[in-house]
């Protein structure tokens, strides 16, 4: 399937959902999330999958057991591309338009130890800390859950303090709702921003999954 942009009605869908989140909605409107969310999604994922790997579309329900929200669907659809554990490319689409992003969203903890040790040690934190301020400059946002104080085992000195405390770190930017960034241009777009976002991820993927000799394996660098 060609990817040929987003239809409008993706948006309306999404606009629709916020407002009545509920099973009889969905019921209703199954046939427009499949044909203009679901499926553009799908084709614009093979698109990018030759260069970049292939993509998890995700589920459009919420895992509801432990929260307080009790909707039953999520008000946007994203698709991650795995380059380790839980870190890779994101593209979503919702209400508000398209998103793209790459970056770490979930680590245990020795893999959130590996990549605290990676980010303290000097020549792979600083690696990282310039790809980050760089991507700044350009008109990114950096995000993800952070600690409000230094994490065990590190000074709250650090001078890259500021990269020790996440928890989760992406870099994203929105594109919003206009024809341009829903339409066909889009696949290029997606694929020009998850070129620039590529050294992030391949330091991300390249800190093993738990502490170990940096001086065998080091993020960014050579074996």
């Amino acid at each position: 399937m060609t990817f040929t942009g987003f239809p409008v009605a993706a948006l309306d869908f999404y606009d629709d959902l916020e407002m009545d989140n509920t099973r009889s909605f969905w019921e209703a409107h199954k046939a427009v999330y499949k044909d203009a969310v679901r499926a553009p999604m799908t084709a614009l994922c093979e698109a990018l999958a030759p260069e970049f790997g292939t993509a998890k579309v995700f589920r459009p329900y919420r895992d509801v057991r432990f929260a307080k929200d009790k909707t039953p669907y999520k008000t946007h659809q994203g698709a991650f591309v795995a380059a380790a554990q839980a870190t890779g490319w994101y593209v979503e689409i919702s209400a508000r338009g398209t998103r793209v992003g790459a970056g770490f969203y979930d680590a245990d903890s020795k893999r959130l130890a590996a990549l605290r040790d990676a980010m303290a040690d000097e020549r792979t934190g600083t690696r990282l800390d310039t790809l980050l301020r760089g991507y700044e400059r350009d008109g990114w946002e950096i995000g993800g859950d952070r600690l409000k104080t230094a994490p065990r085992g590190h000074d709250k000195d650090h001078p890259r303090i500021h990269l020790l405390r996440h928890r989760q770190l992406f870099v994203g930017r929105d594109y919003g709702f206009e024809a341009e960034d829903i339409g066909p241009d889009l696949l290029d777009r997606v694929r020009t921003d998850w070129q620039t976002l590529r050294p992030l991820v391949e330091w991300l993927a390249a800190v093993p999954d738990e502490p170990t000799d940096r001086a065998t394996r080091t993020p960014g660098g050579a074996s």
